[in-house]
């Protein structure tokens, strides 16, 4: 986010930025603020700086308070000097200094209506402030932060004379005449004038802008006091005035809000791309290593073919060259499991894909006991054998059929 400031100038506006590339503050002067205003966009960080000719500045005495109470009682006092109701108006104050429990204030006042007028530029292009403050009190925060000064500059045509009060605005008025005015006429009434609202005269600085080098004999005579010369201020100091309106306060807010949300959309569809862009690459290597693996298995399909050829022959031929499958074994292993001389072999016949076993045995605990040794056996895990439930002889001799099949 850019920084700008916007102030009013000799004629027109000066525009008062910093820019990216080197950091060094320069200052651009444009005939109107509507020109100025297209140079920027919504997200700019903008201070806005009113003439002196578009704001009531005002100097209280009022007593010793603090907080809300304070802020009440300036209210109350701008409400006695403005033509308009308060709700018409912005307005903000600072303190100049507080004695003797009572406290100086400068406060400033703008209507709504005429500060909307004059920033309608920027709200036609929805560039709303940050803050909203005068010029006058910028300049004097910027030079003479102590003591008592007088300011002389040429502002939006005229020329205006500010009085500073320990950095503080509190007291400015428009010389009639502008730069051709009689200023050994009009500055001893300026300095009168200030004397009547409690201002000091002995003024410890004099300024006067450089736009106004002609005037500074003129006024190093009629105030018998050197002057020294200012140029615009890069960037001008903070104050604490600000006329920022609720509602604009509010607006740029919610337009704060809204750029949020769309650098959040913008982060979460760049995001979403780069996976879907992902998902893609995934995609199209999988399809890749997909026809990779098909001519390779089209390429080993004659060798495969005859892999598994020999692999059916070897299982089939298994019976005759294996020794686990030999009759002889098999039935050795048989009688190895007979759990006793209760059990008996009456029948037994192999073939390349089935064992059958037929016997007696004197009771059919016996008979379970056998089909269990032979499934346990170590040389015959190399088939699964299952019986069925002895059928039991008038005699009670159980006789059994185990069938075995390879695995």
């Amino acid at each position: 986010m850019s920084k700008f400031f916007l102030v009013p100038g000799a004629e027109g506006w000066n525009l008062i930025s910093r820019p990216a590339e080197n950091g060094n503050w320069r200052v651009r002067a444009f005939p109107s603020l509507d020109d100025a205003a297209q140079t920027l966009s919504t997200d700019d960080d903008v201070v806005l700086a009113l003439p002196i000719s578009a704001v009531l500045a005002q100097r209280m005495r009022l007593p010793s308070v603090e907080g809300s109470e304070l802020r009440e009682m300036v209210r109350i006092q701008l409400e006695k000097a403005l033509p308009f109701s308060t709700e018409e108006v912005t307005s903000d104050f600072e303190v100049i200094e507080q004695a003797n429990g009572e406290c100086v204030i400068s406060a400033v006042a703008v209507q709504n209506q005429r500060l909307t007028e004059i920033a309608a530029p920027l709200l036609n292009r929805r560039v709303i402030p940050r803050a909203v403050t005068v010029y006058a009190a910028q300049r004097v925060a910027t030079h003479a932060g102590k003591g008592c000064a007088l300011f002389i500059y040429p502002e939006s045509g005229a020329l205006v004379s500010a009085i500073s009060e320990n950095g503080k605005l509190s007291f400015a008025r428009t010389i009639d005449g502008g730069v051709d005015a009689l200023l050994e006429l009009e500055l001893p009434q300026l300095t009168m004038t200030a004397e009547l609202q409690g201002i000091s005269a002995s003024f410890q600085n004099v300024l006067v802008d450089e736009k106004c080098f002609a005037l500074r004999g003129k006024v190093e005579q009629a105030l018998a006091s050197p002057t020294e010369m200012m140029a615009v201020e890069t960037p001008p100091a903070s104050t604490g005035l600000n006329l920022l309106p609720q509602a604009w306060r509010e607006e740029r807010q919610r337009q704060v809000r809204r750029d949020q949300w769309k650098k959040r959309l913008v982060v979460a569809g760049i995001a979403y791309g780069a996976i879907v862009a992902l998902a893609l690459i995934h995609f199209g290597y999988l399809k890749f290593r997909a026809r990779q693996l098909d001519h390779q298995i089209e390429r080993d399909a004659p060798r495969s073919v005859f892999v598994r050829a020999a692999a059916n022959n070897w299982k089939a031929l298994a019976p005759a060259i294996d020794p686990h499958f030999y009759p002889i074994e098999i039935l050795l292993h048989v009688f190895d499991s007979l759990p006793s001389q209760d059990v008996r072999i009456t029948a037994y016949n192999q073939s390349a894909r089935q064992i059958s076993i037929e016997g007696e045995a004197n009771k059919a605990a016996l008979a379970y006991q056998f089909a269990d040794k032979v499934k346990k056996h170590p040389d015959l895990q190399n088939f699964t054998f299952d019986m069925q439930s002895p059928r039991i002889l008038p005699n009670d001799h159980a006789q059994f059929r185990l069938e075995g099949r390879p695995r």
